[in-house]
């Protein structure tokens, strides 16, 4: 059977956890900050969890994780 190609934009958006899990950045980060509030920008330091519903899609985007 042939080696399965990795999705590369995927990988560089999703990192595996230990358990199995995929986290990612979370959005609205990138510009306009003067308007969100610093309670809004901390939460939106931290990283974000994929949700269940889309965890066999970034499971097939990224084989080897």
């Amino acid at each position: 059977m042939p080696k399965l190609k990795t999705k590369k934009a995927a990988a560089k958006r999703f990192k595996a956890t230990g358990t199995g899990r995929f986290k990612h950045h979370k959005a609205n980060k990138g510009h306009l900050l003067t308007v969100k509030s610093p309670k809004r920008k901390m939460g939106l330091r931290k990283a974000g969890m994929v949700d269940k519903t889309n965890e066999a899609a970034v499971r097939a985007m990224l084989p080897y994780a």
